[in-house]
């Protein structure tokens, strides 16, 4: 099947290469805001009207253009981008554009940069085919994406009618078995924690352990109250407000089929945990809330023996539906003191947001899924939410609108690791499936 008119390679492949070559790290608002300029830029050159917002925090780009129909799709995109490493693990410059053998290699083509490209040509492919687009876009890239998207809900209140749609779509998640973009009716919501824990006022020599507690140790023995080694995290209370998935996600969740080999292989894993697989696997990843630690850092930061000044954590739970952020924040604080840790501080970092949930035979959810039939020969699978987190639910909350997101990276891809790279064909066809969607959305 094909899509009129098509996105072509060559026109996609120089946008992406632009938006490489300026990199965008998390946390570096020099490199953001030239990002975020860049973007603004290229939004112009479509005829848009672009708003930048940099005040505060991440920068954000928001743009809008009306079409032949009333109906308005907000399309959301990050830009920010993991560091690359060091650059001796990849095979090509992570912040210069690489083809080889049909694929394309570099920081953020597989998540963030590419398929924001992608649906840029596709919008331009409309334009030069038609003068205008089907009906009306509204474009959200979010350069605090991988920081919880603190700078969201300010500029959704700021710039309401700028940003008023009908529906949300993202561009984030994983493939099936047979490579089909996995369609998302929801997302986890996220809750960013600092743990700290300090100790005397200057580091001392390890002979003072057996008279002062050491404030590496005292972390330490809070974050094992939390979670144990059979996963369960032991917060009382954190699991009360779950909300199961539906009769039908329950059916969508069985017919799913991850591609599990090609994850195991690309994350140098023998198993997952606890051996799962098939529809145990889907039903962990989809409906389970987790508790990740991903930061442990003692001050100051030495390989002597020593007792040091201060050490703290980062912790980042991914919340399903029923679970609120300020909730889980204040379960995790009730913890720690009951456990005797009123000592270690809690501090509840800058963005984050609920989980977002459009129920699956939702009218918006069917389009996008339907539209997967013009560009890959069958309809898109249907997931209620995935292993990530996105702030659909910051647009749904505020908009009152659907959202949906679909996967673009394949399990190879390495978003947060060496090499990244996604397939050209890939990239081509999201942004075929973003046309068809907006066809069929102004024809309906």
């Amino acid at each position: 099947m094909s899509v009129s008119p098509p996105v072509l390679a060559e026109p996609l492949v120089d946008c992406l290469r632009t938006l490489c070559a300026q990199p965008t790290g998390a946390g570096h608002p020099d490199e953001l805001r030239a990002g975020a300029e860049l973007i603004a830029a290229l939004l112009a050159e479509l005829g848009m009207q672009v708003q930048l917002v940099d005040e505060p925090g991440p920068p954000l780009v928001l743009a809008r253009r009306a079409g032949r129909s009333p109906y308005t799709l907000l399309l959301y995109h990050r830009f920010d981008a993991p560091p690359p490493g060091p650059w001796r693990a990849w095979s090509h410059e992570p912040f210069q554009l690489a083809e080889r053998d049909g694929a394309l290699y570099g920081r953020g083509v597989a998540e963030g940069k590419g398929p924001l490209a992608a649906q840029l040509q596709a919008l331009t492919a409309l334009l030069q085919a038609e003068g205008e687009l089907p009906c009306g876009v509204v474009v959200v890239a979010d350069g605090g994406g991988l920081s919880g998207s603190p700078s969201l809900p300010a500029a959704l209140a700021a710039h309401g009618d700028l940003l008023r749609a009908e529906a949300c779509l993202a561009s984030l998640g994983d493939r099936d078995a047979a490579g089909l973009p996995l369609c998302y009716s929801g997302s986890k919501g996220l809750l960013h924690l600092r743990l700290s824990a300090r100790g005397p006022a200057h580091p001392l020599p390890p002979g003072a352990a057996p008279a002062l507690r050491n404030p590496l140790w005292r972390l330490i023995w809070a974050l094992a109250s939390i979670k144990g080694a059979d996963e369960d995290i032991r917060i009382p209370g954190f699991y009360d407000s779950v909300e199961g998935p539906s009769r039908e996600e329950n059916t969508l969740l069985r017919q799913l089929r991850l591609d599990e080999p090609g994850r195991l292989a690309a994350w140098g894993a023998e198993e997952f945990l606890f051996g799962m697989s098939g529809a145990a696997l889907a039903r962990a990843e989809v409906t389970l809330p987790t508790c990740n630690l991903s930061l442990v850092h003692s001050t100051p930061a030495s390989g002597l023996a020593q007792l040091p000044a201060a050490a703290s954590a980062v912790l980042d739970f991914q919340l399903v539906p029923g679970q609120q952020p300020a909730q889980v924040a204040a379960l995790l604080r009730a913890h720690l003191d009951e456990q005797g840790f009123a000592d270690v501080t809690l501090e509840r970092l800058p963005g984050g947001y609920p989980p977002a949930r459009t129920a699956p035979e939702a009218p918006f959810v069917q389009q996008v899924a339907a539209a997967g039939a013009v560009v890959h020969g069958a309809p898109l699978p249907i997931v209620p939410a995935g292993g990530f987190t996105v702030p659909l639910q910051l647009f749904t909350a505020a908009l009152g609108v659907p959202c949906a997101s679909v996967g673009v990276a394949r399990a190879a891809s390495a978003p947060f690791g060496p090499d990244e790279h996604i397939p050209l064909v890939d990239l081509i066809r999201h942004g075929q499936l973003l046309i068809a969607l907006l066809q069929a959305l102004a024809a309906a």
